[in-house]
């Protein structure tokens, strides 16, 4: 990965960028990124808050209820219905973003480093054994 990294929707009218390395990555399994996602689970790349920004169009949000803060604030292009992040709060106070992996232009360098909610995961969905699990959030 190189600095700055870039990505958006797939019609192109969503186009962000991050200036700083990812304070995590992972795959979050709760119900709620399964219904996001419609898959198994959400590809995250957590960055500081500060160092994201769209730098074309604006996305739309839907929030749902979180089980640590409130609710989650997912974004998604308005036009072609892509999500591009989720997870922080309504209020955007936590400091932090998360971006769906699969929006970056090059995904190649997302390697989940932990699986959370994995308590909800489905059965049919291999995870990687030599990562850490968490029932629910990792310790602080």
């Amino acid at each position: 990965m190189k600095l700055p990294f870039t990505g958006g929707c797939a019609c192109g009218a969503i186009r962000y960028e991050c200036t700083a390395e990812p304070l995590a990555m992972f795959q979050c399994h709760c119900r709620d990124c399964q219904h996001a996602s419609g898959g198994a689970c959400s590809y995250v790349v957590l960055v500081p808050a500060s160092s994201f920004k769209f730098t074309r169009g604006a996305p739309r949000y839907h929030f749902t209820a979180s089980a640590s803060f409130g609710h989650h604030k997912r974004g998604f292009c308005p036009e072609c219905g892509s999500r591009l992040t989720g997870g922080e709060n309504r209020e955007g106070t936590s400091g932090k973003v998360g971006i769906n992996a699969g929006s970056l232009d090059d995904p190649n360098w997302f390697r989940a480093q932990f699986d959370i909610f994995t308590t909800e995961a489905q059965p049919w969905d291999p995870t990687d054994p030599a990562i850490p699990k968490y029932e629910k959030y990792p310790p602080a």
